[in-house]
């Protein structure tokens, strides 16, 4: 399409901080050898999150077995094997950042019998024992929608359960074709109707599909037990990703909050730069009202 060989517009112009935050930040988790998906996946938000002192922390590795086309972290079929310092690492960069709120994330391991889930146990029990009153966000991947490694991981009782939908399902076989669209849904349905859990989940938008796809996606994870949405733009990290199909603009973004917020999310972060963990730590002032 043509806007592909445009400028990007000037909303999508990113504001550069730094700081001893930011530094402290960046030399902690090289210290510890620590992913993060904001490194990882090219976040645009690095820099303001950094500053801020904040972090998603990213398990299992920097490589993924899945070959999804919008994702900039590494992909192959046998990553290395997970490392067993990563949990307590991450407990102690944790307590170190003096974190009230904790977001883990990881690659998606379809090479592990468990998919991972154990090592996420481990990493949610290592905080736990080391900051007992910091809040967790778990942005799970499906785990190839194995219910016992779901529930290992959900019985930990994670303050936010997130997995995110990413996109509308008429593109899900060319932008993640290894993923579907109706497990992922029950994915957060099993999170919250049998676990009990606020859950989260994520899309990002300018990839190929419509307004009214959009709205759709909205209502099936509401529908789905879904308690807060996160709405971004798509930004294609190289050449070799997919590209961008175009470029929503902030009055889009600000229609899809509201239709949210119609449909009745509590939490909701609809604008060019939201990411599954931008100002997740708002998270404690959304707690007392979820369910």
């Amino acid at each position: 399409m043509e806007l592909r060989s445009r400028k990007k517009p000037e909303w999508l112009k990113i504001r550069m901080a730094s700081g001893a935050s930011f530094a402290a930040t960046r030399q902690l988790l090289n210290r510890h050898s620590l992913n993060t998906v904001c490194r990882s996946a090219l976040c645009p938000n690095l820099q303001e999150c950094w500053s801020r002192g904040t972090a998603t922390f990213l398990l299992l590795g920097n490589a993924c077995t899945r070959s999804c086309v919008f994702c900039a972290v590494g992909k192959t079929p046998e990553p290395p094997a997970p490392d067993s310092d990563e949990p307590e690492n991450i407990a102690l960069a944790v307590r170190s950042m003096k974190l009230k709120h904790a977001v883990l994330t990881s690659v998606t391991r379809d090479d592990l019998e468990d998919g991972g889930s154990a090592h996420w146990v481990k990493t949610i029990q290592a905080i736990r024992a080391s900051t007992p009153r910091v809040t967790i966000e778990c942005l799970i991947p499906d785990f190839r929608h194995n219910t016992t490694a779901l529930d290992l991981v959900m019985n930990e009782a994670p303050d936010v359960l997130n997995h995110n939908i990413e996109t509308v399902p008429s593109l899900y076989a060319r932008v993640r074709p290894q993923a579907n669209y109706s497990n992922s849904l029950k994915i957060l349905e099993r999170a919250k109707k049998v676990h009990g859990l606020s859950t989260k989940s994520g899309l990002m938008l300018g990839m190929g599909e419509t307004a009214a796809e959009v709205e759709t996606v909205i209502g099936d994870l509401f529908r789905h037990g879904c308690d807060m949405i996160t709405i971004g733009q798509y930004l294609q990290p190289s050449p070799a990703h997919l590209p961008v199909e175009r470029y929503v603009t902030p009055d889009e973004f600000e229609h899809f909050r509201k239709v949210a917020e119609n449909e009745g999310f509590i939490y909701v972060q609809s604008g060019p730069f939201v990411r599954s963990s931008y100002h997740a730590e708002a998270f404690e002032a959304k707690q007392n009202f979820l369910p």
